[in-house]
């Protein structure tokens, strides 16, 4: 297989790829990973060559106007940030990643998490820790955290903790002791979740597309993965598994081809539970979307087409 696209390095057990040298640099907390609309870091306008060649360090304000942007955090989240909206970096670091949403609102992906990362979001000046796979959003013009499938932990001082489960959302307030609200995820879906969504699917295509490029050997370590022809990072993990939108991932050394599978919270894959597929929802049906070759372990993982024409 080709590996000559580029090199893993494993930083605590979680895997960078240092990516081709003619098209980004390594993939680290803050790294630009798509840009569309007016969309500025400190000032400076980003576009499509500012994608993974570019990464905020802490203190960046990144800005948009009528645009949006994809941010890297740790390996497997992914950070968006919707259109008139501002975030800053405050804590760049595998071990500790802080970011601010200043104004407007932004969505954090969670595909995969692990022990060592601590991914907290700031928003109304409280920080909430992102301790599962899921998504959610956080709103700084009315500061809330929205926990659309996942489970997050809020400081609400005296070190205490209020816990924000699948559905349930809190409004931000320093000092305030609130209690979370329960809200229909799938009534709750906007711009911001369906570009999200639509993000989810492009990069589960690249993953599906690179997965049986890398990985191969005893170096291999999940992590962030340089895709040439989609110009992104996604990320590839050592087992399969379903995005909070329902798409597929291969892990290291899968068949690379279109997975398609499409569900959303209640419905389709998910089945209201995360990481345990049920049937219904595939786009084409049931039972489409993965053949070609047997698939991951023996049966349920096939391939299907490419990548989608253009993004």
């Amino acid at each position: 297989m080709m590996r000559a696209w580029g090199i893993t390095t494993a930083v605590l057990g979680l895997g960078l790829l240092s990516a081709p040298v003619f098209s980004a640099e390594p993939g680290r907390p803050g790294t630009v990973n798509y840009t569309e609309g007016a969309a500025f870091l400190d000032g400076r306008p980003l576009n499509n060559q500012s994608v993974g060649t570019i990464a905020m360090d802490a203190g960046d304000e990144l800005t948009t106007a009528a645009g949006k942007v994809e941010i890297l955090l740790t390996p497997g989240i992914y950070l968006r940030v919707d259109s008139n909206s501002a975030v800053k970096m405050v804590a760049p670091d595998l071990t500790l990643t802080q970011v601010e949403v200043d104004r407007g609102r932004a969505g954090v992906e969670v595909d995969q998490i692990f022990p060592q990362n601590d991914v907290r979001i700031i928003d109304g000046g409280v920080e909430t820790q992102l301790v599962k796979p899921g998504y959610y959003e956080f709103d700084a013009n009315r500061p809330e955290a929205m926990v659309f499938h996942g489970r997050a932990e809020v400081e609400v001082g005296d070190g205490k903790y209020e816990s924000i489960k699948n559905h349930h959302e809190l409004a931000l307030q320093q000092g305030a002791h609130l209690k979370t609200v329960d809200f229909n995820a799938d009534g709750a879906g906007d711009d911001l979740y369906n570009w999200s969504s639509l993000r989810s699917q492009y990069l589960a295509e690249a993953n599906n597309q690179m997965a049986g490029y890398y990985g191969y050997g005893p170096g291999f370590a999940p992590g962030w993965y340089w895709d040439p022809y989609a110009w992104d990072y996604t990320f590839i993990g050592l087992n399969p598994f379903y995005s909070p939108f329902g798409w597929g991932f291969y892990p290291w050394g899968g068949y690379w081809g279109g997975f398609y599978g499409r569900g959303y919270y209640g419905h389709g894959y998910y089945g209201g539970h995360y990481g345990h597929p049920v049937p219904g929802g595939v786009r084409g049906g049931v039972g489409e979307g993965f053949h070609d070759g047997g698939g991951f372990g023996g049966g349920g993982f096939h391939g299907g087409g490419g990548m989608h024409g253009g993004r």
